[in-house]
């Protein structure tokens, strides 16, 4: 699959749009200065620091992975040649939030069933149309607080544990890195996204309008999670209906984004 690689600017009033803030001047005040860059690209043209803050969240935040297996202080792993990586940078061109998609391999499986092993294969929609979502992640310093009065204002004082941010209270970041993947999608004519995640950002998705079917019962998957897919023609349809200012925002075109 060939790969294109875009740098481009993603708007900051989205989150408070979505959530019924935009005509907050404080909300734009403070969500200006949070200003982010999209990046699309494979393995090999994504930065160190991208796998640098994979390394921090994996394996010093939540301690999922040792240390020590990545003395360069870099984590990756078996299926990033096969995945499509998205992050979001901040100003200084630091990674604010990560995530990627990895698309089938020579077998048609994918990396949560390995660790699913109840699900029936014969039920699951076709793999050539998949990918799963992976390492979704947001920095710390990007994180809101629980106690922040205008959603979307983000700090690294969150009280609460983040596991690779799948408990993620970071909207705009999020957001972002959803609409690098949805637009990779169309183009490549994935229609399923998987995700293993546990039942509160499955949530937090479904307050976003990004709405995920569970699969199947809990495993340990880097923590208690479960199964879940996303049909992106079930998804469109929702936004289309529900929040069309967000669907439009959704699929606007790359070179469009501003």
């Amino acid at each position: 699959m060939a790969l294109n690689t875009s740098l481009t600017p993603v708007p900051h009033p989205v989150t408070a749009m979505l959530l019924g803030q935009s005509r907050s001047a404080e909300w734009g005040h403070a969500a200006s200065a949070l200003r982010m860059q999209a990046r699309q690209a494979s393995e090999r043209r994504m930065p160190a620091s991208v796998f640098a803050l994979r390394f921090d969240v994996y394996c010093v935040e939540c301690n999922f992975l040792p240390g020590e297996d990545y003395p360069d202080g870099l984590e990756r792993d078996e299926y990033d040649a096969e995945s499509v990586h998205f992050c979001e940078f901040d100003a200084n061109q630091s990674p604010a939030g990560y995530v990627r998609l990895v698309l089938p391999d020579t077998v048609d499986c994918f990396p949560f069933q390995q660790h699913c092993t109840t699900l029936d294969p014969s039920v699951l929609p076709d793999p050539g149309q998949s990918a799963e979502i992976s390492r979704l992640m947001v920095h710390s310093s990007f994180r809101r607080r629980r106690t922040d009065g205008m959603p979307g204002l983000l700090s690294d004082h969150d009280p609460a544990p983040l596991p690779g941010e799948r408990r993620s209270n970071s909207p705009q970041v999020v957001l972002g890195l959803y609409r690098q993947m949805y637009a990779f999608s169309v183009a490549h004519g994935i229609r399923y996204w998987y995700a293993a995640m546990e039942r509160s950002l499955a949530r937090s998705l479904n307050q976003m309008n990004l709405r995920f079917r569970r699969l199947g019962p809990e495993t340990d998957y880097f923590g208690p999670v479960a199964p879940y897919v996303a049909d992106l023609r079930e998804l469109e349809r929702h936004l289309a209906a529900t929040h069309p200012a967000l669907f439009a925002w959704m699929t606007r075109p790359a070179a469009a984004y501003q």
